[in-house]
C-alpha cells in the first residue's frame, strides 16, 4: 500500500533549484515546503492531473505524509488535505483507502512542480510568480452579480461636461463595455481626456474607450473586480481555429472583450512580435498560438522551429514530428545556427519557386503535393538571444524581409521589449504585434507603436494589432499542462 509520495530525478532538481534560487533557503531548509507550494499551483487549475504524473521513474526523492501533512504532529493538516482533495475529485477520500489519497496527492503536486518549471527560470522572480498564480486569479462564478455603474457613469460624464446617452451594457470576461453614444464627434476627444478621472471617479481600474461600429458610439470598458473575472479556457475557443480553406495559418489566442473568439491567419500577419513583463501572460499567448497551429496540421503541412533560450517553456513539445531540426533548440549558439541554416532554407525556397513559375508558397502547394510544408520559427526569448548571440539578428531580419513568400513566419517574443531587442530595421518587417502587460508606456511603444499596454491588466491581457488592423483588446485563454500534453499526444498520433 502506498504511503509516500514519490518524486522523479527531474523533479528533484527542480525542487533544489527552487529552494536556492527562488525561496532563498539554505541546505538545511525542508523540501516539503517546496511540495505544498505545488500541491497549491496544482489546485488553482480546473482540470484534473494526468494519470501520467504516476510515473516517477528514475525515483530520487520519496515522502511520508508525516512530512507533507504534518500527519501526526502537533500540527496537523492531513485532514485538511483530504477535505481539499475530496472537494477537487468529487470524491469521499476520508472512506477511501490511503493509497487512492496519497496518489491523488502525488499526482497533483508533480503537476505543480511541472507548472513550475514551465513557467518560471531563474533570475526571475519566484514570489511574484506565486502571488500571481495564487492570488492574481481568484475567480468566482459568473453568476455573482456585478455592480452596474451606468447612473455613475452618467453622473460623471455630466461632471466633465460629455454630453452622452448608454445604449446597453456588455458583461465580458474582465470588462463591462458600457455601449456609449456620444452628443457629436467632439465629445470622443474629451472622453479620452478624462478617462483618468472617469476611472478616480467610479473607484476602478484603468479605464479604456473602444470607438464603436455605429456613427458617434464608443464603448467605454470598465474592468470588473477580480473575483468577479470569468475563465477563458482552451477548451471554450479551440474551436474557433479557421481551417486550411479560410487560413493558411489559422490560431487563435482568446476572446475579444465581448467574449466572442478571436482568429487570424498567422500567414496573413506575416510575423509576429509577442511583448510583456513577467507574470503577464505571454509564455501562454504562445502556447494558445503553436496549439492552434498543430491542431489543424499534420507535419506534411507545417514545422516548427522552437527556439528556447529559456529552456522551460517549449520544452513540452519535444518528439513531435513537426520539429524542424528533430528537437527543441535550448542551446543559444546553437539557436544562431539553426536561424542561418533557416535563412538558406529560405533561399533554397525562392529559387525553386522561381524555377516553378510560382510567387507564394501557397500557390506551390496548391499545385503540387510534394512542395515542402509551411515553416513557423517561435523564438521564447528574443532578448536573451541576441544578448548572447547579437550575430542571430542577421537572419532573423533577413526572415522577416523575405521570408513570407517562401512559407515561413516568425513569431519572436520578449519580456525586455526596448529599442535594442527590437530593433528599427526588424520592427519595421514585423508588422503585427501582440502587447500583453508591460511596465512603462515606452515599452507600449516599442510593441505597439502607441500607448496602452501598461494600463492592461495582467494574466492574458492583451492588445492584438494586426496588419492592416485596428488596434484590438482581447483576453488570452489559458492553457494548463493538461491541455498541452493533449494536443501534443493527438498531434504525434496523427
Amino acid at each position: 500500500m502506498a504511503t509516500k509520495v514519490f518524486t522523479s530525478r527531474e523533479d528533484e532538481a527542480l525542487i533544489r533549484t527552487v529552494q536556492q534560487h527562488g525561496l532563498l533557503a539554505g541546505k538545511g531548509d525542508p523540501k516539503w515546503k517546496v511540495l505544498r507550494i505545488a500541491l497549491a499551483l496544482s489546485l488553482r487549475l480546473p482540470e484534473a492531473p494526468a494519470e501520467s504524473f504516476d510515473d516517477y521513474h528514475p525515483k530520487d526523492g520519496e515522502y511520508a505524509l508525516a512530512q507533507l501533512c504534518g500527519e501526526g504532529q502537533e500540527t496537523d493538516y492531513t485532514d485538511a488535505f483530504r477535505a481539499l482533495l475530496s472537494i477537487y475529485h468529487d470524491a469521499d477520500l476520508f472512506a477511501a483507502s490511503d493509497e487512492q489519497f496519497v496518489k491523488l496527492l502525488q499526482r497533483h503536486i508533480r503537476r505543480g512542480l511541472n507548472e513550475i518549471e514551465r513557467s518560471w527560470a531563474i533570475g526571475h522572480d519566484f514570489h511574484e510568480l506565486l502571488y500571481q498564480e495564487l492570488f492574481g486569479k481568484r475567480q468566482q462564478e459568473a453568476d455573482q452579480p456585478i455592480e452596474d455603474l451606468t447612473e455613475k457613469l452618467l453622473s460623471s460624464l455630466r461632471h466633465f461636461d460629455i454630453r452622452a446617452e448608454i445604449k446597453s451594457v456588455i458583461d465580458g470576461p474582465r470588462l463591462q463595455a458600457y455601449v456609449t453614444i456620444l452628443a457629436d464627434a467632439g465629445q470622443l476627444r474629451l472622453l479620452q481626456k478624462r478617462t483618468e478621472e472617469l476611472a478616480f471617479d467610479l473607484a476602478c481600474g484603468p479605464i479604456a474607450i473602444c470607438i464603436g461600429q455605429e456613427s458617434r458610439q464608443a464603448d467605454i470598458l470598465i474592468p470588473k473586480p477580480r473575483n468577479a473575472w470569468k475563465a477563458v479556457t482552451w477548451s471554450s475557443i479551440q474551436d474557433a481555429v479557421s481551417d486550411t480553406r479560410q487560413a493558411k495559418l489559422g490560431v487563435v489566442l482568446g476572446v475579444d472583450t465581448r467574449g466572442q473568439p478571436v482568429s487570424f491567419d498567422l500567414a496573413a500577419a506575416p510575423h509576429l512580435l509577442v511583448g510583456g513583463t513577467t507574470g503577464s501572460g505571454k509564455s501562454v499567448c504562445l502556447h494558445a498560438l503553436i496549439c492552434s497551429l498543430l491542431a489543424r496540421h499534420d507535419s506534411r503541412a507545417l514545422q516548427l522551429c522552437l527556439i528556447d533560450p529559456k529552456r522551460t517553456e517549449l520544452a513540452e513539445y519535444a518528439g513531435l514530428p513537426h520539429l524542424y531540426g528533430a528537437s527543441v533548440v535550448q542551446d543559444v549558439a546553437l539557436a544562431a545556427d539553426t536561424l542561418h541554416d533557416v535563412a538558406a532554407e529560405m533561399d533554397g525556397r525562392e529559387a525553386k519557386l522561381a524555377e516553378r513559375g510560382f510567387k507564394q508558397l501557397a500557390e506551390w502547394r496548391d499545385n503540387d503535393s510534394s512542395a515542402p510544408p509551411y515553416l513557423v520559427v517561435v523564438v521564447e526569448e528574443l532578448a536573451d538571444l541576441l544578448l548572447q548571440h547579437p550575430e542571430a539578428e542577421a537572419p532573423l531580419i533577413r526572415l522577416a524581409q523575405k521570408g513570407r513568400a517562401s512559407g515561413i513566419h516568425l513569431v519572436l517574443a520578449t519580456q525586455r521589449p526596448d529599442g535594442v531587442t527590437f530593433s528599427g530595421l526588424l520592427r519595421s518587417n514585423v508588422p503585427s504585434r501582440v502587447a500583453l502587460t508591460v511596465q512603462k508606456s515606452t515599452e507600449s511603444r516599442i510593441i505597439i507603436d502607441e500607448t496602452g499596454a501598461e494600463l492592461l491588466l495582467g494574466q492574458g491581457d492583451m492588445l492584438l494589432k494586426l496588419l492592416g488592423a485596428p488596434l484590438l483588446r482581447m483576453h488570452g485563454a489559458f492553457l494548463n499542462s493538461d491541455d498541452i500534453r493533449s494536443i501534443v499526444a493527438a498531434a504525434k498520433a496523427r
